[in-house]
């Protein structure tokens, strides 16, 4: 049975990758929140940024899901804002990929996970940190299945808009809802198991060619114009 450390397990899409792997994985948890998971994930509560990493005797792939959708124009962002979602989406993962590296190594058919998102490609108003710091996600991305070939896959989903708790406040109304659809060719916005399920798949053998690559999710927003 394989062995996957799933970073902010807890909630969103974290929490539905840990459900889509509970069944036939190992599964460990790390969040800054208590989740209501399923009694076989090991959980830790902690902070990514802030806290001392566990040892772990051995594992086969990592997630890291952690994220922030910091929505101002330009003018409204604070440098601190550029330097808070950096530390989430970017200087987390390389806490995570610096300790765990040499354990990765020795796993069956490692793969990393991380997240991007569909601003670095499909240029959006207000997204100015968010889309930064996810560019250097992607580059991270590219640099490390570089560094860990042919050793470690690692590859980056890139979803569009997500109904989670950290999205919450662009579902507020139906309307808000249908205008989110309308925007997609696919005429919907995601779920968090439609993200888990792609997930899933760099993590499994199915994808092992796979590294270096950032998978959109985006029911066609970025590459189709209806």
């Amino acid at each position: 049975m394989r062995k996957i450390l799933v970073i902010g397990g807890s909630r969103g899409i974290g929490k539905a990758v840990v459900e889509g792997l509970v069944k036939d994985h190992e599964v460990i948890s790390f969040s800054r929140t208590e989740g209501n998971l399923p009694e076989s994930v090991q959980q830790y509560e902690l902070d990514i940024l802030k806290d001392e990493l566990p040892d772990i005797e051995s594992l086969d792939g990592l997630v890291y899901c952690p994220g922030s959708i910091n929505l101002k124009p330009i003018a409204s962002l604070k440098i601190t804002d550029f330097r808070e979602d950096f530390e989430i989406n970017v200087i987390g993962i390389v806490r995570c990929i610096q300790k765990y590296t040499k354990i990765l190594k020795k796993g069956n058919n490692p793969s990393v996970v991380c997240f991007s998102t569909v601003a670095t490609q499909l240029g959006m108003p207000y997204h100015a940190s968010i889309a930064a710091s996810k560019a250097a996600v992607e580059g991270l991305v590219k640099t490390l299945a570089a560094e860990f070939a042919p050793l470690i896959r690692v590859n980056a989903v890139a979803p569009t808009v997500t109904k989670t708790d950290l999205a919450e406040r662009l579902f507020r109304s139906d309307s808000m809802k249908e205008k989110l659809k309308e925007r997609h060719p696919l005429q919907n916005y995601l779920q968090p198991e439609d993200v888990a399920s792609v997930v899933h798949f760099l993590l499994s053998n199915a994808s092992k060619s796979i590294t270096g690559s950032i998978l959109p999710v985006d029911n066609g927003i970025v590459s189709v114009k209806l």
